[in-house]
């Protein structure tokens, strides 16, 4: 029972997203469109989470996007996030780190892989005597 409402209540939001952009003859939004690719994800099983922690943060990221605080031109904290990445390094490790956050080098691998991969070559002097 609880399948089959979980089930008719996705179809009832999913006619409703859908009916309010005909109506308003407008476009699906950013935030909208994301949103229906994760909760179709959530619905076929392909999220590595629960269906009902897939669908409620996926409802929560819409809800987030529309009071704009998941907004993707957010340099400053992007930078930010990728210096804390690479503080608990030794310092002679962290400059690396920083290079390859911001881009520097290969990147491989996905989250759904299990993590990103990244690269950086250059060359290192010998130490000296």
């Amino acid at each position: 029972m609880k399948a089959f409402s979980t089930i008719t209540l996705g179809a009832a939001v999913t006619l409703l997203f859908a009916g309010a952009a005909a109506a308003a003859g407008a476009k699906l939004s950013d935030a909208q469109l994301v949103y229906q690719k994760e909760r179709a994800a959530c619905l076929s099983g392909e999220s590595i989470e629960t269906r009902e922690t897939c669908l409620r943060e996926a409802g929560a990221a819409l809800q987030e996007a529309r009071r704009g605080g998941l907004a993707a031109g957010n340099e400053r904290e992007l930078e930010q996030n990728r210096l804390i990445r690479c503080a608990a390094l030794p310092e002679s490790d962290r400059e690396d780190c920083v290079r390859r956050m911001r881009g520097e080098g290969t990147a491989s691998g996905s989250v759904q892989q299990g993590g990103i991969f990244r690269e950086l070559s250059r060359p290192v002097p010998p130490p000296a005597n």
